[in-house]
């Protein structure tokens, strides 16, 4: 692994978190530092301002007043003018720049500033002093001078003689520029500390992140080299914080790690020895199909090198590109039957699909097991081919007998009380062993795919209710037939309407058949996604959970002694479920023992645009 630069390193981001957050604790502590200050210095210079105009205008009150006197003694008025300029003029403070006194007629009589001495005798418009005039109210404001660049205070205090009555305003300007000096001398200070301090803390930042990244280094060093596979190294452990926690748990990290990779490891050596000595042939895939494993079973299987298979994709390996499009597939497929034969060998293999999930549930890949068939296949072809024989052989002599046991039946036998009898039992074996004959032609024929079927489109709700009528007229009392069937809905089946009531029929005369007396037998119809679902419920013995696949195969009979007392022949729900796959549809059971057995099948429904036959 590349090493990290310094400008990348988590060193230099220790020293720069560090850094702004002094930077931000010197912005926060400034500003209010600042803003305080300046608002302190502000209010003082202000108080000191108001101050003077209170002094000031209790002297110009007492002038005035004088002038008042004066006058009713007939005194000269520049007296007063002189007295209340003397006034002004002693005002010795550099920060008021400007200070004028005004009487009730609006006109200045005097002012300090020399540069305005024309303005003398003129009556002034200024807001502030009309407001203080009219309105008998101090005013007071802060005003940006734009000639001189100077904040202005301006004072406008109302003069008051001894009835309380209005004689005059004094006006003053101050010039607040002393104040921000102060306050940016004061700044400058602030910010030079600031600086030593941040240099301060980068020295003392980079101790501190050294401190803490070594350690963190050197579990990075470490951590590379059990990624190699070696465990045998320890980080060091500089003290008890949370760092050196996290170097102990580290280590004990490194001892668990290297007792599991040991683990991993023996097991496995056992699960290559177990591949390796199976009799049965294991190809394993990853997701997308690509073989990752093969043991030497599935080699000689398959006839080739297990190493020269790796890597190869596993529908190319079972030559099953045709019949499955995606590797996906295989786990709805769960198993199939792969013919490998050729002109000079017949060679047949059972291959059962199995996916391998994460615990996320997502398929990381799939296990193929495969075996070799071809004797069962070859069992089973034999076994059909002597049905149909055994079938074709048999109906002509039974045909026979049974008329010869018709005719005898009639009247021919000469005892005609037991004669009767044992001639009717005669005839009932005869049904049932045709029945048994007919039973085997006609599996005989699907299997050779020599029993066509005449779809055509069916509403199968209407149709269903027509198979039930039928056995609601002749069903045993102590039956009862519930159907549970939607009353909304149009439900179109492509089918072939008499192949599926032989299948219905047999499926509801062996609820009947093994339903007790009170039973109830729930006929249900439902829509699933773009299947119908037929469900026929029985509430007899049940079937046992290991037996309940095979209650479809030829033959098969789950109570032997009561099938052949109800006249059964065991090929009933193996031809129903032959004509049922033959509709592109699914038949399958569930049992309970005690509690009764249900048996599914699916239809596929048409589409509505789809026309008839």
């Amino acid at each position: 692994m590349k090493k990290v630069g310094f400008f990348r390193s988590i060193q230099l981001k220790f020293i720069l978190i560090f850094i702004l957050l002094l930077l931000v604790a010197f912005q926060v502590i400034g500003s209010f530092f600042t803003n305080e200050l300046e608002r302190e210095l502000i209010d003082n210079f202000q108080g000191s301002v108001n101050d003077r105009v209170e002094l000031i205008s209790y002297n110009l009150e007492q002038a005035f007043d004088r002038e008042r006197d004066e006058e009713e003694e007939d005194e000269d008025g520049p007296t007063f003018i002189q007295e209340v300029q003397s006034i002004i003029s002693d005002v010795g403070s550099n920060i008021v720049t400007n200070i004028q006194v005004i009487d009730n007629q609006s006109r200045i009589i005097a002012t300090n500033d020399f540069t305005a001495l024309e303005d003398i005798g003129k009556k002034t418009t200024r807001n502030m002093i009309q407001q203080a005039l009219f309105f008998d109210s101090y005013q007071q404001d802060t005003q940006y001078n734009q000639e001189t660049g100077n904040v202005v205070y301006m004072i406008a205090q109302p003069l008051f003689n001894a009835e309380e009555n209005v004689v005059g305003v004094v006006y003053v300007e101050a010039s607040q520029e002393g104040v921000y000096e102060q306050l940016q001398n004061i700044n400058e200070i602030f910010f030079n500390g600031a600086i030593l301090a941040l240099t301060v803390a980068a020295f003392i930042g980079i101790l501190v992140a050294r401190t803490i990244t070594k350690p963190i280094s050197e579990m990075q060093r470490q951590a590379q080299t059990m990624a190699r596979g070696d465990f045998t190294q320890k980080v060091n452990v500089y003290g008890k914080d949370e760092i050196g926690q996290l170097a102990e748990t580290f280590n004990d990290l490194n001892s668990r790690l290297k007792h599991s990779y040991a683990t991993i490891e023996e097991e496995r050596r056992k699960l290559s020895s177990v591949l390796a000595n199976m009799s049965d042939a294991v190809i394993s895939t990853d997701n997308s199909g690509a073989v990752t494993l093969v043991n030497e079973a599935a080699g000689r299987l398959l006839g080739r090198n297990p190493e020269s298979i790796i890597g190869e994709f596993l529908l190319d390996v079972l030559q099953l590109e045709e019949r499955i499009v995606d590797i996906s597939d295989l786990q709805e497929s769960g198993s199939m039957i792969i013919d490998f034969s050729d002109e000079s060998q017949e060679f047949i293999v059972r291959a059962n699909f199995s996916t391998v999930l994460d615990d996320q549930e997502e398929v990381t890949g799939f296990i193929t097991v495969l075996s070799d068939v071809t004797e069962q296949e070859k069992i089973e072809a034999e076994r059909r081919e002597f049905v149909s024989n055994v079938s074709h052989e048999l109906r002509t002599p039974l045909t026979t007998m049974k008329s010869y046991i018709e005719a005898l039946s009639d009247g021919a036998w000469e005892d005609k009380e037991i004669a009767p009898k044992f001639l009717n039992v005669a005839q009932n074996e005869t049904d049932r062993m045709i029945r048994m004959v007919n039973d085997l032609l006609q599996l005989s024929k699907m299997d050779a795919n020599e029993y066509p079927l005449q779809k055509e489109r069916t509403e199968f709700i209407a149709y269903f209710h027509g198979v039930i009528d039928r056995f609601d007229m002749n069903v045993p009392e102590h039956i009862t037939l519930k159907r549970e069937l939607p009353k909304k809905g149009k439900y179109d089946v492509w089918m072939d309407t008499d192949k599926m009531t032989q299948v219905l029929d047999n499926i509801i005369s062996n609820a009947i058949k093994y339903s007790p007396e009170g039973g109830t037998i729930r006929l249900k119809a439902e829509q699933q996604r773009h299947h119908v679902l037929i469900s026929i419920q029985d509430q007899g013995l049940g079937v046992p959970y290991d037996k309940l696949e095979k209650i479809f195969d030829r033959f098969y009979r789950a109570d032997k002694s009561r099938t052949r007392k109800l006249g059964g022949t065991g090929l009933g729900l193996a031809i129903s479920k032959e004509l049922v796959e033959a509709h592109h549809g699914k038949i399958w059971a569930t049992s309970k023992e005690g509690v009764g057995t249900t048996v599914h099948l699916t239809l596929p429904l048409m589409n509505q645009k789809r026309r008839g036959a």
